[in-house]
């Protein structure tokens, strides 16, 4: 069950940054023995493969961090995110690792199951992230974005490092995403009460 929290952990951190999972298992494949990606998915340690996702990683690091772009930006990530998930834990959980060494024997009959899966991961996590972004930008006055952007890239590096290197810690990840999500919806459904109770109160004076 290790290649599954593998997957799922890169899947959900592409969901905040499209670039970071597949660059780290690019990077880590080519430069290290910590994973071993397979046949099909080698070609994510190429030298020009890492070098234009980390060019693509820059430039989405940047507009995700000013105010309206970052909106527009996760308007065209809406295709890039899952895709990116569903690639991500495609490789992640195929791949052997410091704690996985028998990958393939869990999706054997099944290869699209992971990208499928990673896809749905991805899309989810970035519902969430592009759903706060405007809470966060109006509550702040824009001050807020490049933090949070900044504090979203920090996640996603080290969910990305877990799920390679630890991937139990995955399941505290999943288990604060829950907490975060439970969190929002209610804060978000507060909200919408007490602008309809003042809008109701006005009407009647």
């Amino acid at each position: 069950m290790f290649e599954v929290l593998t997957g799922t952990g890169l899947a959900a951190s592409a969901g905040l940054n499209a670039y970071i999972p597949l660059l780290a298992l690019g990077l880590l494949s080519r430069y290290s023995n910590l994973i071993d990606l397979p046949s099909g998915w080698t070609w994510l340690g190429n030298g020009w493969v890492i070098v234009i996702l980390a060019v693509l990683l820059a430039v989405e690091m940047v507009a995700d961090k000013v105010p309206v772009v970052d909106h527009i930006n996760d308007v065209v990530q809406t295709v890039v995110r899952p895709t990116a998930g569903g690639l991500a834990f495609g490789a992640g959980s195929s791949s052997e690792t410091v704690t996985v060494s028998d990958p393939g024997s869990f999706f054997s009959s099944h290869q699209w199951v992971p990208v499928a899966v990673g896809v749905v991961l991805a899309f989810g996590v970035h519902l969430l992230k592009s759903a706060a972004r405007p809470v966060v930008n109006a509550t702040t006055a824009g001050f807020g974005a490049p933090v949070a952007s900044t504090a979203e890239d920090a996640t996603s590096v080290i969910v990305s490092l877990i799920a390679i290197l630890l991937p139990v810690l995955v399941l505290a990840f999943l288990v604060g995403l829950l907490a975060f999500t439970y969190w929002f919806l209610r804060r978000r459904s507060d909200r919408r009460r007490e602008r309809e109770a003042a809008r109701a109160a006005g009407f009647r004076v």
